[in-house]
């Protein structure tokens, strides 16, 4: 990724996508590319206004925005995807929280300090963890276990893809390393 203008991620023989290391990363257009290059949370989400400059979702009773140029998506069922670094995790009410799309009912289940970031898994209500990376800049305590909290991105760092891909492509299962 850092050596090359242009990708091309194959599966099983197939390109999958192809284009600049950033698009593939920041906008993919399946499953496989999104988990192939890094880590994305995918959550199944209903499209309930695929008209204008802004897609609405509604997950789990929630409304969302992804921008247009992000669907790739062509049925009213759509993963909507979000790389753990594009998400604010903050502590519920948080008057600092700008980001259009917000997600309640976040519980930390795990922290995970690496240094540099910290990793949070965040058990949402409908049984799902999603995954937070925040940089350790200082600006505040971290979250410990059991602590509340909701989750926040800009619409422009969403995108949706096609509900009948399989959500695990792409993956590395622990045969894979071996």
């Amino acid at each position: 990724m850092t050596m090359a203008d242009t990708i091309a991620v194959m599966n099983q023989g197939v390109i999958e996508q192809m284009g600049a290391p950033d698009d593939l990363y920041e906008n993919p257009v399946t499953t496989f590319v999104a988990n192939f290059l890094g880590q994305s949370n995918l959550i199944l989400t209903d499209i309930i206004d695929g008209a204008g400059a802004e897609i609405v979702v509604d997950c789990q009773g929630q409304k969302l925005g992804v921008s247009a140029d992000r669907c790739h998506a062509q049925g009213r069922k759509a993963w909507l995807g979000i790389r753990p670094e594009k998400i604010y995790a903050g502590p519920v009410g948080d008057p600092e929280r700008t980001d259009t799309n917000v997600l309640t009912g976040g519980r930390i289940t795990d922290v995970s300090f690496i240094g540099v970031s910290t990793q949070y898994l965040v058990a949402m209500p409908w049984d799902q963890e999603l995954m937070v990376f925040e940089q350790n800049t200082g600006r505040r305590p971290l979250f410990k276990n059991g602590d509340e909290v909701e989750l926040s991105w800009s619409s422009e760092h969403a995108f949706l893809l096609d509900a009948d891909q399989d959500a695990h492509a792409g993956m590395m299962t622990p045969e894979d390393r071996e």
